[in-house]
């Protein structure tokens, strides 16, 4: 369990599913990555993120508020899968639509960015991608201090063809200016 001054991120829980259904359903939330998801999808999704912990010690944790104890998406670390940070400690977030503009994004990729640096000694560096269009995750980057990385830009490989989402963008931080 990764603890912030707001935030809990936590293993998942079979009671986890619905409210977390409820978050990958809505347009607005899914709008930069793809679309909503149903009760199905959703379960199927968390049972990937949770055998990504079983295997690695991490993942993208349930996200829960403090404050109510309530489920507001997903923060954490993973192994990418795709494009240039395949393999690489990749930090990765999705919120409720009535928790952005909040700062929780930032303060739980923090969050979990420490984690990593404490956990994570093989990784230099730590990756992020997002759709290039998607102005609020880009700038969670920035205020992590990453930086966009031009060149290595890519179509992501589980997007079709022609899908607007399809191109992405990445950035980066190095170990020591992360711990900074």
């Amino acid at each position: 369990m990764i603890e912030t001054a707001r935030l809990v991120m936590r293993s998942w829980r079979d009671e986890d599913i619905a409210p977390f259904q409820q978050i990958c359903s809505d347009p607005d939330v899914m709008a930069t990555l793809g679309p909503p998801l149903d009760m199905d999808e959703t379960a199927a999704l968390i049972g990937r993120v949770r055998a990504i912990e079983a295997e690695h010690g991490h993942t993208f944790w349930a996200l829960e508020r403090k404050e109510d104890a309530r489920l507001i998406g997903w923060c954490g670390v993973i192994r990418g899968s795709a494009g240039p940070v395949a393999g690489k400690a990749e930090l990765g977030w999705r919120l409720a639509r009535d928790a952005w503009g909040a700062g929780y994004a930032s303060e739980a990729a923090r969050g979990a960015a420490d984690w990593a640096l404490a956990h994570l000694p093989d990784d230099d560096d730590l990756w992020a991608i997002t759709w290039e269009g998607n102005g609020r995750s880009r700038a969670v980057m920035e205020r992590l201090g990453m930086a966009y990385r031009a060149g290595l830009d890519f179509d992501h490989p589980k997007l079709a063809e022609g899908d607007p989402l399809r191109r992405h963008v990445t950035y980066s931080i190095a170990r020591t200016k992360a711990a900074a």
